[in-house]
């Protein structure tokens, strides 16, 4: 009779726990106006994050990028740990390239993707190659880019694009107000066989609605 006490007390312990647990999770809220495709950002399942990372592809022939950055509490100046990062991109063909035949959101995004999540130094990296300009040759190559903090709020950043590429609009090289306060603009220095760029993120800046 003992034992069997015990174990029930085990069970309920161990069933609060758990209810503890999934409680604390909280619910996502999509912030900063309409966002199709900003759900993707939840697609990593159980997979294990990492700041720094390497998207698919990176080994075959291309320009091979470096980008990094440091994400950044509201005041600036605080590094903001524990922060994912949705990155995705076209081929160099420019197409978003449904490799493996996958129906999530990868059907739509290509299998050049991938998630990070910034460390209690804020920062993150990813290699890749660098994308190609969509086969119309009316926009210009980029990176999309999603955030997740991690009370739930997500919402998307302007892309990163790159210094240089004739079809850059004024409003892509210096928007107004850029969201996460940087305008994605990389601008590339080799060092290393690599192209190196950097941007950092400011959580909530110019985020419409944030709170």
């Amino acid at each position: 009779m003992k034992k069997l006490f015990l174990l029930c007390c085990l069970s309920a312990l161990l069933c609060a726990c758990g209810n503890s647990q999934t409680s604390s999770v909280p619910a996502p809220r999509l912030v900063g106006g309409p966002c199709e495709g900003c759900e993707a950002i939840f697609e990593f399942g159980n997979t294990p994050l990492h700041s720094i990372d390497t998207l698919p592809g990176f080994e075959e022939a291309g320009q091979k990028i470096k980008v990094s950055g440091r994400v950044y509490q509201q005041d600036g100046k605080t590094p903001a740990a524990g922060v994912i990062l949705y990155v995705y991109q076209t081929n160099e063909a420019g197409i978003y390239e449904n490799k493996y035949k996958q129906t999530n959101w990868e059907s739509r995004h290509g299998y050049i993707r991938a998630w990070l999540k910034t460390g209690p130094d804020g920062r993150y990296a990813f290699y890749t190659l660098k994308p190609g300009s969509y086969p119309q040759r009316t926009t210009p190559a980029h990176i999309h880019l999603t955030v997740l903090e991690p009370d739930g709020k997500y919402y998307w950043l302007e892309s990163y694009h790159f210094k240089g590429d004739p079809l850059l609009s004024p409003a892509e090289i210096a928007p107004d107000a850029p969201r996460g306060g940087s305008t994605g603009l990389l601008d590339l220095q080799q060092q290393d066989g690599l192209w190196v760029g950097s941007r950092d993120i400011i959580l909530g800046k110019h985020i419409p609605a944030y709170r």
